[in-house]
């Protein structure tokens, strides 16, 4: 194998310094949403915002275009390591060249700002009070939209979701939502018509959150999560964070009621953590084959564990003798039936994270429709709690009581997120397709995860996705796996067969 040239080297070392910078600007957020004080929000958002204007300045720095231009100019084979990673590196310096610095620190500024309106506006269930932040946000993402140019798609939306999930467009995502729509709710009226009534009273225990958080733990072990190169902490709303090679941090959240809340809000983090620790960082870190090929593959990865693995029978003959060791005698009169029971009913409810499989994809279109909306400039933000009520009353058949079980309940909007939420949906399909893949791989898989042995199919994901980093786009990396692209029948059948499992339709 050839020498890499003197520029390609200085590129790539350019850009691992500017990975770490940004990984420092990370941190810093991450201290935010965990640890830090509230008194310090203000000087926390001017730090934001400098961090981001220096990240900035670092990945536009005119001597990466010199030294982009120059690597290409020497025609390295496009399926190469080379090859692969200076196209995405093209296409991530044209993108952030677009952007003027100001407008990078202003976003971060508010975004800083704006979330901790988000936690008072979310605690107090009162949307006024996050309202005149939100504008401020969608205007800015607005603008940031306008910078980056509309594409193919002609909509302000497609700039946004781009950065997620490269070469989709909002009208992409609406040809994969309207029938998936229609036949989620052909399915999800079945169930609600069946006579089977599936109780949940299992999981209504009152659990210490200190013994659910060591219970989570070694859930986390069992997975493959390696927590001498990550952590575990609490926050509002979850999430996790890759910094840099060795440095993984997940968050979660506890209640003394519905322990599984935290359990499968843990391990969709640890799936996202897993993922970033399969990344080869060690050797590609800043540069595009150590990094996710998009927030759809993402959340793929985090789907998979919290809910095939997770909801599955084989994860409750494991996990339920555990539990005695944390939880005492609060599930010893339940049996692996009534848990599995339990965390597979349908049931339409107001919380996305706490919601069933075959219900969850409904609130993310009610997002998608909204931001999408926001930005094309056809909604004002102060329609957002009305229009988010019809539509959870059309799509779902429930009353939303109050803003905080409402708009307020997902922290994104208060970070710029704009155009991530269609990623959820998106992750949910690859997750089905790359399942039956894996089963076809994994005979055996089923038998493995009920003794708690979560290694294969750890192993499995690290070589055929993980360790790919951007080198495949993700419908090209949906077709490498599994031999098909994207469909949403996969979803479809695992959805139905737990239907018919638990409700016997």
């Amino acid at each position: 194998m050839a020498e890499p040239s003197a520029a390609y080297t200085e590129l790539c070392t350019m850009l691992r310094q500017a990975g770490h910078l940004g990984s420092v600007a990370e941190l810093v957020n991450w201290d935010q949403e965990t640890y830090m004080p509230h008194k310090a929000a203000p000087a926390r958002a001017e730090q934001q915002a400098i961090m981001a204007g220096l990240v900035h300045e670092r990945r536009t720095h005119p001597r990466l275009g010199e030294l982009l231009a120059a690597c290409e100019a020497e025609g390295a084979d496009a399926a190469s390591d080379v090859g692969a990673n200076l196209r995405e590196m093209r296409r991530d310096y044209d993108r952030v060249t677009k952007l003027p610095k100001d407008l990078v620190a202003e976003l971060a500024l508010v975004g800083s700002q704006a979330q901790e309106a988000w936690k008072k506006a979310r605690e107090k269930s009162d949307f006024a009070m996050f309202k005149p932040w939100l504008e401020k946000m969608i205007a800015l993402s607005r603008r940031k939209a306008e910078c980056l140019g509309f594409g193919v798609g002609g909509e302000p939306y497609d700039a946004l979701l781009d950065l997620y999930e490269p070469e989709t467009t909002a009208k992409d995502v609406e040809a994969v939502f309207t029938p998936l729509r229609g036949r989620l709710a052909e399915l999800i009226a079945k169930v609600q018509a069946s006579k089977t009534k599936v109780s949940a009273k299992c999981l209504t225990a009152k659990i210490d959150p200190a013994a659910q958080h060591a219970f989570g733990l070694v859930v986390l072990k069992a997975m493959g999560f390696d927590l001498e190169a990550g952590r575990l902490d609490t926050t509002t709303h979850p999430f996790c964070s890759g910094f840099a090679p060795g440095d993984t941090r997940l968050t979660t959240r506890y209640r003394d009621e519905m322990f599984t809340g935290a359990l499968y809000g843990t391990m969709h983090e640890a799936g996202h953590g897993i993922y970033e620790q399969g990344l080869p960082k060690d050797k590609y870190f800043g540069q595009p084959l150590g990094e996710a090929v998009s927030l759809g593959i993402h959340e793929s990865q985090s789907r998979m564990w919290e809910n095939f693995v997770g909801r599955s029978k084989g994860f409750w003959k494991w996990v339920l003798p555990k539990t005695r060791k944390h939880f005492g005698k609060a599930l010893v009169k339940y049996g692996v039936k009534d848990l599995y029971a339990a965390v597979n009913t349908t049931t339409p409810s107001f919380i996305r994270v706490e919601a069933d499989e075959a219900t969850y994809n409904m609130h993310v279109m009610v997002r998608f429709e909204i931001e999408r909306a926001l930005l094309a400039g056809d909604m004002k933000v102060g329609d957002i709690p009305g229009e988010w009520n019809r539509r959870y009353k059309e799509y779902l058949g429930v009353d939303v009581p109050d803003d905080r079980r409402g708009c307020l309940q997902d922290v994104h909007w208060s970070f710029g997120l704009i155009g991530y939420f269609p990623t959820y949906t998106l992750g949910n399909l690859y997750a089905a397709q790359f399942w039956e893949k894996i089963q076809d791989a994994l005979p055996d898989l089923n038998k493995q995860i009920a003794k708690g042995d979560f290694l294969p199919l750890k192993e499995w994901l690290n070589k055929n996705i993980h360790r790919h980093g951007r080198r495949y786009r993700s419908a090209e990396l949906c077709k490498k796996v599994t031999g098909k692209p994207l469909s949403a029948d996969p979803l479809l059948r695992h959805l139905t067969k737990k239907a018919e499992q638990v409700y016997g339709i």
